[in-house]
C-alpha cells in the first residue's frame, strides 16, 4: 500500500514545478527592501492550494502588515523533493552568495516517505543548512527552520498514522538538533498539523496537504519571531 501512496505523490509531482518570485498581483511591492528565499518541498510550494495561500507568501504578506517592505518570496521547492533534490534545485537556481534577508528551510517528509535512511537525511540536511546560511545576508541569524508536518493525521495517512507519526518524530528530532547546531531558529508546527484529524478545514482538497487555513496558523505561530530577524 505504501508503494501505491508513493505512485500517487510522484504523479502529483509531475504537474508541479519549482517556483520563484511568487506573489499574487494585489500584493505586488514596488522597490522592495527585504528579500526572502523559501527552500523546501510540497509544503513550501503549497501543493493543492492557491498561490496566495502558500505559507511563504502569507508570511511575506504578514511582514508587510508589520511595515517591512518585503519582496515576493523566491521559492525553490517541488512536490516529492527529498533533501538531495532540494540540494540540486539550489545549485540549479542560485549562484549568488548572501543575497537574501530571510531564508527558510522545511524539508524531510519525502526522505521519510520514500524510506530513505535517517543518516542520509542528516548528512544532506547539513548541506542544505550550509547553503541556506551562505545565501543569507546575516548568515544563520537570517535563517529559520519549520518542522515537518505529520501527514499521519490526514485522510491520506490515517490508516498508517502510528507508523508515520513515529518515523516523523525521529526525522524532526534530527531536524531540530541539526538546526540548533547551526544556530538556526526552529519552529515546531507539527502539533498544528495534527489538528487536521479533527478539523477537515485544515486539509487541502487532495486529503494530504495543508489547506491555506492551516498555513495561516503556521504563520501565526512564528511571524513575530521571524520579523525580529529583519533590521528595523
Amino acid at each position: 500500500m505504501k508503494h501505491l501512496y508513493l505512485l500517487i505523490l510522484l504523479s502529483i509531482s509531475l504537474s508541479c514545478s519549482s517556483t520563484s518570485n511568487t506573489t499574487p498581483p494585489d500584493n505586488t511591492v514596488e522597490d522592495p527592501k527585504f528579500s526572502y528565499l523559501a527552500l523546501g518541498d510540497s509544503y513550501t510550494i503549497g501543493e493543492s492550494v492557491d498561490p496566495s495561500e502558500r505559507w511563504p507568501v502569507q508570511l511575506a504578506a504578514r511582514l508587510r502588515q508589520q511595515n517591512f517592505n518585503m519582496a515576493a518570496p523566491k521559492i525553490i521547492a517541488k512536490t516529492g523533493w527529498t533533501t538531495r533534490n532540494l540540494l540540486n534545485g539550489i545549485e540549479n537556481e542560485l549562484d549568488v552568495q548572501r543575497d537574501f534577508d530571510l531564508v527558510s528551510v522545511l524539508i524531510g517528509v519525502n526522505n521519510q516517505y520514500q524510506g530513505r535512511s535517517i543518516t542520509e537525511y542528516e548528512e544532506e540536511l547539513r548541506q542544505v543548512f550550509r547553503k541556506a546560511i551562505n545565501h543569507s545576508k546575516r548568515m544563520e541569524a537570517g535563517v529559520f527552520a519549520v518542522s515537518i508536518p505529520d501527514y499521519g493525521y490526514t485522510p491520506f495517512g490515517s490508516a498508517h498514522q502510528e507508523e508515520i507519526s513515529a518515523e516523523l518524530e525521529e526525522f524532526n528530532a534530527v531536524f531540530k538538533r541539526v538546526a540548533e547546531e547551526f544556530g538556526v531558529e526552529y519552529f515546531n508546527i507539527t502539533p498544528i498539523s495534527r489538528e487536521a484529524q479533527d478539523n477537515p478545514d485544515l486539509v487541502a482538497p487532495d486529503g494530504l496537504h495543508p489547506s491555506g487555513l492551516m498555513y495561516s496558523q503556521w504563520v501565526d505561530l512564528f511571524a513575530n519571531q521571524v520579523a525580529e530577524k529583519l533590521p528595523k
